[in-house]
Order: C-alpha cells, then structure tokens, then sequence
C-alpha cells in the first residue's frame, strides 16, 4: 500500500484505510496536533520567559544601530542622533529621563540620567561618547576617530537593554547614566570622565555606583580594578560566580584605571568599573563591531541585571 505524508495528516483520506489503519493514522494525527500544540505553548513561555531576560542579540542591534550613525565624540552632530536614539528608547520602556548640559573648554556636553523607583539609589553608568582622534594608529592615520563599537557603545547597548529587562525597583531608586565626554580624556589637556564629574555633582542619593566600559570583546576576560570599592567589587563577582561566568570575571586585580567611576568614588559612594581593559583595537580605527560579541554583551548583562534584583536593596540598607 503506498500513501504520501498527507494522507497521515488528512482525516478525509484516513477514511478510506482499513479499519486498523484508520485507528493509527488518527491517533497519529492526534498526536501530532497535540505536539504543535504545545510547542507553540512552549514558544509562547520562552518568549514570556525571554522577555524579561537580558538578551545580547538586542543589545547587539542597539549597537549596530549606534555604529551606524558613526563616530560620535561630544559636541558633534552624531552625538546629537545618538544621544536622541538613548532618550527616545528610554522613555518608550517608562523611565524618568533627564538631560543634563554642561560646558567644558568650549565644548557642549550632555549628561542622560534616567530613573525608576523611590528613596535612595544605585546607578548603573556608561560613556556614549567615541573619541575623536585615533591615538594609537600609526602616525599617518592618528587624526580619523574611533569607531567606539566597543569603547562607547558597548557600555550603551548594555544599558539600553537592561532598560527593558530590569525589573522595577522596590525600595529604592535604580539610575541609569550615559555621560558625555570621557572619551576625550588626554586630548588638549582634557581630562578623562569630565562628563561623569559633572553628573556626581547632582545630588542623587547614592548607595553604589557601578560603571561598565569597553565589556563587549569577543574574547572577554573582565579583572578587577584597583580603583573600585573591594566589597562592592567582590559582591559583583560573587554574581558573575553564581551565574556560571567565573572564566569571564577573573577574581584578580590587573589594571588601575581612571573611568566614570572615580568621581563618585572621590565622594565616598562605593563605586566600581566593569572593564575589559586588554583589547587590542583600543582607541584605533579598528574598534569596529565584528569585535564584539553578542554572547559577551549578555554575560555583562546578566551580571548587573541580577546583581541589582538581588543584591541592590542590600546596598541600601548597608548605606
């Protein structure tokens, strides 16, 4: 007897089997249309479930769609775009955002805080900004910018996503920050995080400030910093352990780095920097984003979401 694959699934056709056969074949139909039931059930929870995840593949598209736009150093017009695209997506997802300019040898920069939730806060913070100059490319090519796929962006992306995904905050005031301006330190006599020296001068309420840089490297290996607080440093990692990533968080100092967060720092708010400082595409033409990961941008992600779900309203209380 020969009879195609639709003649299993047609209950018009089943009928003209044998008796037996009619019994099977309906009972296999059946079967099959109770396994596509459920694993459109099964989408359906994954995606639920997802929804509420940090997913790298959306971090990813904010940062190609940064890196599209181009270099961005402060005071250009494609800082303007980009500084648009954060404050648009911001407030689609329902947070309180605000702009905060400043002056600096001249130059107009802009400050993004955004907010959800009451009393005292923890801040999440990144730069935006590229730099303008490529200082480390042979002589010839020094003058182009950086592209900043993972040196601005990444941090960006990072943030825009956790935007989506973080829960809202009991008991305390959670802050997202993108500074303008750190990544023209040393150029002319600029100092770096002249943007996040501005914004630690607003009075926030703070409890923690953790800061994330250049996190997006394909080949990730995240140290500690010498400059950050050691408990709210190991209380970062103890996540990062917990959730599987200790080959990414390496449990060592390696790096004293000046970043966004040492003006808190100086203030005396327990502040830290996330940072993968060995990457070899630093401040050069080449720091474009075949050079990060999707999968890196998510273990970061991950990190701080549940970091600040679990263990934010501790800081709190140990203020």
């Amino acid at each position: 007897m020969n009879f195609s694959l639709r003649d299993f699934l047609s209950h018009s056709r089943i009928g003209q089997l044998p008796f037996r056969t009619q019994n099977f074949l309906g009972s296999l139909h059946s079967a099959f249309l109770a396994m596509r039931n459920l694993a459109s059930l099964l989408l359906l929870a994954f995606a639920a479930c997802s929804s509420h995840g940090f997913s790298g593949y959306n971090a990813m598209h904010h940062l190609l769609t940064i890196s599209n736009i181009g270099p961005h150093p402060v005071g250009s017009k494609e800082q303007e775009r980009v500084r648009d695209y954060i404050i648009d997506w911001l407030q689609k997802q329902g947070w309180e955002s605000q702009v905060h300019p400043f002056v600096y040898r001249g130059l107009h920069g802009y400050n993004i805080l955004a907010c959800k939730g009451e009393g005292p806060g923890i801040l999440l913070g990144t730069h935006y900004d590229t730099r303008p100059i490529s200082d480390r490319n042979p002589p010839e090519t020094r003058s182009l910018p950086v592209p900043g796929a993972n040196d601005g962006n990444s941090g960006t992306a990072v943030l825009l996503e956790l935007a989506l995904s973080l829960k809202e905050p009991r008991n305390f005031r959670l802050w997202l920050a993108f500074f303008d301006a750190e990544d023209r330190g040393n150029i002319d006599g600029w100092p770096f995080s002249i943007g996040a020296l501005f914004a630690s001068q607003i009075e926030l309420d703070l409890a923690a400030v953790v800061i994330v840089d250049m996190i997006g490297d394909a080949d990730l290996q995240i140290y500690q910093e010498a400059n950050s607080d050691k408990a709210l440093t190991q209380s970062l990692w103890n996540t990062a352990r917990n959730l599987g990533f200790a080959e990414y968080f390496i449990p060592q100092v390696k790096y004293s780095i000046i970043d966004d967060h040492l003006p808190f720092a100086s203030k005396g708010i327990p502040s830290a920097l996330l940072i993968d400082f060995d990457y070899p595409y630093w401040h050069t033409t080449e720091d474009t984003p075949d050079k990060v990961s999707p999968k890196s941008l998510e273990i970061v992600g991950q990190v701080l979401k549940v970091w600040v779900e679990e263990e934010g309203a501790k800081w709190i209380e140990r203020r």
